[in-house]
């Protein structure tokens, strides 16, 4: 019988006539066969089943292999033996190898036959031993696949106890090998489909045997933490997420997380390899497992882990959201990585680029589920521009595609983001994996915010822009005396800032050095504060130098240009400006030059017409709000400065002055309670720049309790005070005073009013009266700058026009008030709503004053005479076109200072027009203009001014080349930075992990409050490289 079937499969006879032929010798199987006969066949078929050249010899093979095993059952057990077994596992049959899935299913099939027989118990204690040498040897997928299905159907011939222990460890270690080359969708299929079945069998197995469910979760672990960069683990090793009973999540994560054994870098890892199993189409409970991982390693405080991770992983968990079969996994864990990463907006600007796109394919795709995912998806976009708002430039867009959305509101936000911060309680860190990038298109480098160092980073900006106090920093020769004062340090990152291939440095040295000692590091603090802070230390600096120089002659060298041998220069050789009349030019220290000016504070008696003034100098002014009218009818509550009580001139280079001794100080109320909420209450036009110092210079009226002692008079006497400018600075810096004291419910409020910023304006600056003048002038307007006690706010309405006596005096002496034209600098804007908290940023532009003189004609700040006429109005304000200005080119002019603009935020810089500065608290009421820097215009080429002078001797345009040891220290940093990007290159092509993932060594965490603004991208200064995991995802449909 065996010789006429074999003939018959290799004849050339048709299908037909063969399927006749072998349906009678099926049908033969019922008769009576000898032992030898039975025992040909049985070899036949075996070898037609492995053998066969075509797939109908394989299934004739299998179809008379069943005929004749069950009616010969006896036989058939004496030829599929042990030995057999062992041997086809073992050697293989003939040329096939014994790794072929053939063998497996051969097997497979001969035990279904023999199921019933006492003689397969044999065969299963083999097969036990067998499978467990196959697993270990790494079986390919498919073999695996089909040893799975075996062992599901004849779970004997799975190891038991230990070897089962074993087994499942060496089964998921042969998971993490697997690999699909496979392109094709149906090969992709039959993939998924294979690693499905070998993941079925170890969940019947953990249930089975529970004992070897968590020595597989360990070697899962171990496997997704190796760092080894020869081996990445497959991401088949997803399909196993599904079956570990969601009850255990508490137990597993709390003993991987406090398990002193695992290393930083392991656990780094193994998150970020499980944060790439969300690409697996079929696997359930993967977000559930990465959030609860998260979860776990904050509530043990591995900060350090957190960031590293989701600075590595947060745009591939973003790119998981175009693919609806893993959207919604990947959103939950998106959401929890964002919120919980409230420290810094890094994470989520690494992923606003891509959010337009993803809303506009959500809205086009046709899908029935994206409706309500694109619900979800902007309700996180909402929550994350709430608590980084200071970013116009980032959200602009976002806003636009969302816009007919529905907005969630700022209670339910809140509630969000305190819950899910996992850094609010924690201390600021060092910087994280920094992303080694070129500098931004607009060839500027950025300030890494150190930790709720904003305030700092905005400030420095600040002045960076101001371009002749920039280069006359840059161009001072200081000796080595000099190497440790704040001056040299400011001069090294103004180097940097220009020169530094970096796209964001890290004043780390200058931090540490300008920080006032009253500043917590790691808090959020005033930009003001500092910035004023700031320049007395540079100005008193100076003047120590100064005083050491004339004790001891060339002791040390604080020059702007070369051959200076001291601090002190002529007007030739140090220009002074005009403004500072008071001083001798060689007596100025860099700061007086740049930012200082004087104020003139009169008080008059209104009785015996007695006249006390007093002169001081400035470096800001802090600009109070104007009452609002409803406020001003009716007496309002009291209400406390908006600052902490100073005298009139606190913020002078000198460190201040005493206060005028006339009792009590008045000041107007920085604004009625109404102002401290978003927007303005009324439909009347904002308020602008020359109105605020308007209201800053009107004079005021003292009386009553705050009545002024006249030396005169000999008692309290009704008297007017009031403060003029009688020294213009070269830069003028204005601090709108925006933090209020509620004094009714003891908080600090923001006042959110949108304030117009002009791009240009003119200042009035008295000059001394005529000389025939006999008697002294009377005064001007004017009105209080910073006094020491809070308002009464019934002086509110006794900001009065001068008596008709006092305006015929004003005709007589006719002071001689002069406009000083300038031009917009930079502003600091201030995010959020109070000064302890929140985000500044800055604007700026380059100015000189051969830039700034062209635009002299634009708006200006007028107070006094109106063009074309010899009447006075004291208090008269207006901003509007300057004497002179044809209407046809107020428009030209306006565009001329709307160039050149760029926003400064922390490690980025980006092109921005002066339309933003100005829209940018309509569209994010909590976004407001704070310190505002304008540049003084010189309309005579430069003579006497410093306008047309620059340091150094220097050409406009363009800075004084660096001194040596400051082009040395830059070299030595863009030479490390590029060795960085080699490395970071090299790293990447590799595809390696880095072995040391942590900012500082494995268990030694950095438990430091990080605050609302802390580390972003960016690097130098002594600042690390990145690397980090390149893991790809191999599955996604």
């Amino acid at each position: 019988m065996d010789k006429i079937l074999e003939a018959l499969v290799s004849s050339s006879h048709s299908v037909p006539v063969k399927k006749a032929i072998v349906k009678k010798v099926v049908e033969a199987a019922e008769k009576e066969v000898t032992e030898a006969q039975c025992q040909a066949l049985f070899s036949l078929t075996t070898r037609l089943i492995l053998l066969g050249e075509d797939a109908f010899q394989k299934q004739v093979g299998f179809q008379v292999l069943e005929a004749y095993a069950r009616y010969h059952r006896v036989e058939f057990e004496r030829f599929f033996c042990k030995d057999l077994v062992l041997g086809l596992l073992q050697q293989g049959y003939g040329p096939l190898d014994r790794k072929d899935p053939a063998v497996v299913d051969y097997i497979h099939s001969c035990l279904r036959l023999l199921i019933s027989c006492p003689s397969v118990l044999e065969i299963f204690t083999v097969i036990q031993t067998e499978v467990l040498r196959m697993v270990c040897e790494r079986p390919e997928p498919a073999l695996c696949a089909r040893l799975a299905t075996m062992l599901s159907d004849f779970v004997q011939c799975i190891p038991r106890e230990k070897a089962a222990v074993l087994f499942c460890q060496q089964l998921v270690r042969t998971i993490g090998y697997f690999n699909c080359p496979a392109s094709q969708e149906r090969e992709l299929r039959e993939y998924v489909g294979q690693v499905t079945k070998v993941s079925t069998l170890l969940q019947n197995i953990w249930k089975a045997e529970p004992v070897t469910l968590l020595p597989s979760l360990q070697e899962v672990f171990a496997i997704i933490s190796s760092t080894d960069p020869a081996f990445e683990p497959s991401i088949a090793l997803a399909s196993l997420v599904q079956h570990i009973p969601l009850q255990m999540i508490t137990i597993l994560i709390k003993s991987l997380t406090t398990d002193q054994n695992v290393k930083d870098s392991n656990m780094t890892q193994a998150l970020c390899r499980m944060i790439d199993w969300l690409s697996w189409p079929l696997a359930h409970h993967v977000d559930t497992w990465v959030i609860a991982l998260l979860k776990g390693l904050a509530a043990v405080q591995k900060f350090t882990i957190l960031i590293d991770v989701t600075l590595l992983k947060i745009e591939l968990v973003f790119n998981r959201l175009w693919y609806p079969i893993v959207r919604q996994g990947a959103l939950a864990v998106l959401s929890h990585m964002l919120l919980s990463f409230q420290h810094s907006p890094e994470a989520f600007h690494l992923v606003v680029p891509q959010v337009v796109p993803l809303v506009r394919g959500l809205k086009s795709d046709g899908l029935p589920t994206s409706k309500g995912f694109l619900m979800h998806f902007t309700e996180l976009i909402h929550c994350m521009m709430y608590q980084y708002s200071g970013f116009p430039d980032l959200y602009d867009s976002i806003l636009e595609a969302v816009k007919d959305l529905p907005n969630p509101g700022e209670e339910k936000i809140k509630l969000v983001l305190n819950q899910s911060a996992w850094t609010s309680q924690s201390n600021s860190f060092a910087s994280g994996l920094l992303r080694l990038a070129g500098k931004s298109e607009t060839g500027k480098t950025g300030l890494v915010n150190l930790g709720n160092t904003c305030y700092m980073n905005s400030i420095i900006q600040t002045l960076f822009s101001a371009t002749d106090f920039r280069r006359h920093v840059l161009s001072l020769r200081l000796n080595d005396s000099c190497a440790n004062t704040l001056m040299k340090k400011l001069q090294l990152l103004f180097a940097f800032l220009a020169h530094t291939q970096r796209a964001a440095y890290a004043p780390r040295l200058f931090f540490e050095a300008s920080r006032p000692p009253w500043f917590n590091a790691g808090s959020q603090q005033d930009c003001s504060e500092y910035l004023r802070f700031l320049l007395d230390r540079l100005h008193e600096e100076e003047k120590t130098i100064q005083a050491l120089r004339l004790a001891k002659p060339k002791v040390v060298s604080l020059g702007n240009g070369p051959g200076c041998d001291s601090v002190a220069h002529t007007s030739a050789g140090s220009p002074v400006s005009p403004g500072a009349a008071g001083s001798e030019g060689g007596d100025q220290t860099l700061i007086e030059r740049m930012f200082g000016g004087k104020l003139s504070t009169r008080i008059r008696c209104m009785t015996c017409g007695a006249v006390s003034e007093k002169e001081e100098p400035f470096t800001d002014l802090s600009l109070a709000f104007c009452p609002s009218a409803a406020a001003s009818s009716s007496p309002p509550q009291n209400q406390a400065s908006s600052e902490e009580p100073r005298g009139p001139c606190q913020g002078s280079v000198n460190g201040g002055s005493e206060a005028l001794e006339i009792g009590p100080s008045l000041r107007p109320a920085a604004a009625p309670a109404a102002s401290t909420h978003a927007g303005l209450a009324s439909d009347k036009p904002p308020l602008s720049v020359p109105d605020l110092v308007n209201y800053f210079l009107a004079p005021e009226i003292l009386d009553e309790e705050n009545a002024y002692f006249c030396e005169g008079c000999g008692s309290l006497q009704r008297a007017e005070r009031g403060m003029r400018v009688v020294a213009a600075p070269e830069y003028l810096i204005l601090t709108l005073l925006r933090f209020s004291y509620d004094a009714k419910c003891h908080v600090r409020r923001k006042i959110l009013d949108n304030v117009t910023i002009p791009a240009l304006m003119e200042l009035p600056v008295h000059d001394p009266p005529a000389p025939e003048h006999s008697t002294p002038p009377p005064s001007s307007p004017s009105s209080p700058l910073r006094l020491d006690s809070t308002e009464n706010n019934e002086n509110l309405a006794k900001k009065l026009k001068p008596s008709r006596r006092e305006e015929e005096d004003d005709v007589r002496v006719c002071p001689v008030v002069r406009f000083v034209p300038y031009v917009l600098s930079s502003v600091v804007m201030h995010s959020g709503m109070s000064s302890e908290s929140g985000h500044y940023y800055s604007y700026g532009r380059n100015l000189n004053g051969a830039d700034g003189a062209q635009h002299h004609l634009a708006n200006r700040l007028t107070l006094g005479e109106e063009p074309g006429s010899s009447e006075t109005n004291p208090i008269a304000v207006g901003c509007s076109s300057p004497r002179g200005v044809a209407p046809s080119k107020q428009q030209e002019v306006d565009e001329a200072c709307g160039r050149d603009w760029l926003l400064f935020n922390d490690s980025r810089v980006t092109f921005t027009s002066f339309g933003s500065v100005q829209n940018v608290s309509s569209r994010f009421p909590k976004d407001t203009a704070y310190v505002l820097i304008y540049r003084k215009q010189d309309f005579t080429g430069g003579q006497g001014g410093t306008g047309g002078l620059t340091a150094n001797g220097m050409r406009p345009g363009c800075d004084p080349p660096l001194q040596k040891e400051l082009m040395d220290a830059i070299t030595k940093d863009n030479k490390l930075f590029l060795q960085e990007q080699e490395l970071n290159a090299r790293t990447q092509a590799l595809q390696a992990a880095s072995a040391n993932c942590s900012f500082k060594p494995n268990g030694s965490d950095d438990n430091d409050p990080p605050g609302s603004c802390g580390p972003s991208g960016g690097g130098g200064g002594g600042g690390g490289g990145g690397g980090g995991f390149n893991t790809v995802s191999r599955l996604v449909f």
